[in-house]
Parts: C-alpha cells; structure tokens; sequence
C-alpha cells in the first residue's frame, strides 16, 4: 500500500536576542543598541567578541527574507526588520557589481543617500517605529541608522564577496527576494 505522509512544516521568524533593553537609550521607540563599530555615531561601542544587532540581522537574513509576517517580540525586532529591509537593499544594489571594488562604490553610495526617519517620505515602514517628538529625537535616530547602515554595508560585502573579489552567489541570489512584499527602490 503506497500513500504520502503528511508533513507539516512550521517556519518561525528568527528573533533579536537582545530582549533586555530596558536600560538602554531609545530614539522613535527604536533602542540604541551597541555596535561592533569604529564608525563614528550616537551608538554605544560594544565588545568585538560579541554578537550585535548587526551580526544578527546578517545571520538571520536568508531565512528571515522569506516571510511576509514578522511577529514582533521585543523592541530589538524592529530593529532587525529594519536590517533586514536595508541588507535586502543593499544586496539589489550589489547584483549588478562583479567585483569587490564595484560593489563597495555601490554600497558607499548607498551610504550617501539620505537616510529618511519615520514621518518623512521614503521611511520604508510607516508605524512600526514612532515619529520623532523633537527635530533633535529625529536627528538623533537618522544617525543612529546611518551608522547603523555603514557598519551593516561593510560587514555585508564581506559575505556577499569572496576572498578574491568575486561575488558570493549563495547571497547576491537573495537580491531577488522581496521582504514583506517590499519593493525596493
């Protein structure tokens, strides 16, 4: 007797593990979390054996990318949706670039756009972050992210290149894929 057994898959987001963030300074209700970063910001500097939100969201991306819903847990998911959401864009900027060196012009110019905040146009999730109370709130949130951007952006060529420059297609692969039905500019 021949039949199929019936297996039921259950795909679960991966989530921040940075739940704990009662003491830590918050702008848009987005925490401030500490970077691994020598780039110049309002994030705290935290230890290079460490793991980061940045480290996270690179690690989580090619399974996070797939879904559409993203249940949040704690106010670090936002965060990570966020990531997710700018390493998506990152990488559609990337899959035109052959080398290292193309790629890192396209990501250093992606670092010179404007990084939007929320209430501003262009700011890719419309409530889940809060809008600034003050111009100094949002100032402080726009460089928070564009830090955020350039530590995220560095880090990602690292993996979306090999060591001899060419491209990584196991990552380029995933500029195909839409975030949350996101399109991406």
């Amino acid at each position: 007797m021949c039949g199929t057994l019936g297996v039921e898959m259950i795909l679960q987001v991966y989530h921040s593990s940075f739940v704990d963030v009662e003491d830590i300074s918050k702008a848009c209700g987005c925490p401030l979390l500490p970077l691994k970063s020598h780039i110049k910001g309002p994030a705290p500097v935290s230890e290079q054996d460490s793991t980061d939100i940045v480290d996270e969201a690179i690690t989580f991306f090619r399974a996070n990318v797939f879904f559409r819903n993203f249940d949040i847990k704690s106010p670090a998911d936002k965060l990570l949706i966020y990531l997710t959401f700018y390493i998506n864009l990152a990488l559609k900027r990337l899959e035109g670039c052959r080398t290292l060196a193309e790629g890192t012009k396209a990501i250093i110019n992606l670092g010179l756009e404007k990084v939007p905040v929320p209430g501003e146009h262009g700011f890719p999730f419309p409530g889940l972050f809060s809008q600034p109370q003050s111009e100094e709130e949002a100032e402080l949130f726009r460089n928070y992210l564009k830090q955020i951007r350039e530590e995220t952006s560095g880090r990602l060529l690292s993996v979306a290149y090999r060591s001899n420059g060419t491209p990584n297609k196991w990552w380029l692969a995933f500029a195909k894929r839409k975030f949350m039905n996101i399109i991406t500019p």
